[in-house]
């Protein structure tokens, strides 16, 4: 029987920022700086990517471009995308201090994991500037992985592409990708581990899939939180999801099976 030597968590939306509402302010302020404001559909389809691959998706996106063009009287390119970008990176180093907050059961799952000799890895979307407020701010509210990995430590390869998960194992000491355990709240982060050949887990509530405050969530009735549920659920396993939990406690109960 193999042994999961280690679980690979995403941060926002996954173990801290519940719904993963960071990135979508600043995304929503960098193109509104521009005259575009965009719906919050729009911002969440990408989630997980590169945040410069996020920004050029959007504006592929039909609305957008079209936009983008009616207002600049030309097509976007490259330069426009790094315009945006800058402002996206600016917005978001300003607000993330405040989107720290652990999820709940978030403590509960590392410690039982610890407790089993598994390390805990993690990967973002977020650069390493971003990552040293996100988790500096995560530690004070009692949240600190083994480690954590952005896209600026594998030449900005980020997500799809699996080698932030490869870096998490080689600094862990991992000896298989069998024995790995990847966990996230979007597309993207799915993705990324079945790119990489680890078990890919999705998680429910508090994702950027679902879309929801923690309040907004608990207002929601038992009929439209089913829902919702079944919503998600159906986007994870689109993607190829090998399991979907309800909420990050599923990993600790999951974890014989893998």
């Amino acid at each position: 029987m193999k042994k999961t030597e280690a679980v690979i968590f995403d941060w926002a939306g996954t173990t801290v920022d519940y719904g993963c509402f960071a990135p979508v302010q600043a995304f929503i302020e960098a193109f509104s700086h521009y005259g575009i404001v965009p719906s919050i559909e729009e911002v969440r389809k990408p989630m997980g990517m590169l945040k410069i691959d996020h920004i050029r998706t959007m504006l592929g996106m039909e609305r957008i471009r079209g936009l983008w063009k009616e207002i600049n009287e030309r097509d976007w390119n490259e330069e426009d995308v790094k315009s945006v970008y800058h402002i996206m990176e600016k917005k978001t180093l300003e607000i993330l201090p405040g989107f720290a907050d652990v999820k709940p059961y978030v403590h509960e799952t590392m410690e039982k994991l610890r407790s089993q000799g598994i390390k805990i890895g993690s990967t973002t979307g977020y650069t390493d500037e971003m990552m040293e407020i996100v988790a500096a701010s995560a530690k004070k509210n009692g949240y600190e992985p083994d480690l954590w990995i952005t896209p600026d430590s594998v030449g900005n390869m980020g997500r799809p592409y699996p080698y932030m998960i490869f870096r998490n194992m080689e600094k862990l000491g991992i000896s298989s990708v069998k024995n790995v355990v990847k966990v996230g709240d979007t597309v993207s982060d799915i993705m990324e581990g079945k790119n990489a050949g680890v078990t890919t887990i999705g998680v429910i509530e508090g994702s950027s899939v679902m879309g929801y405050t923690y309040e907004e969530y608990q207002a929601l009735s038992l009929t439209e939180k089913s829902e919702e549920i079944r919503r998600t659920e159906s986007v994870y396993k689109e993607a190829g999801a090998d399991y979907v939990i309800k909420d990050i406690r599923g990993v600790t109960e999951l974890l014989p099976s893998f």
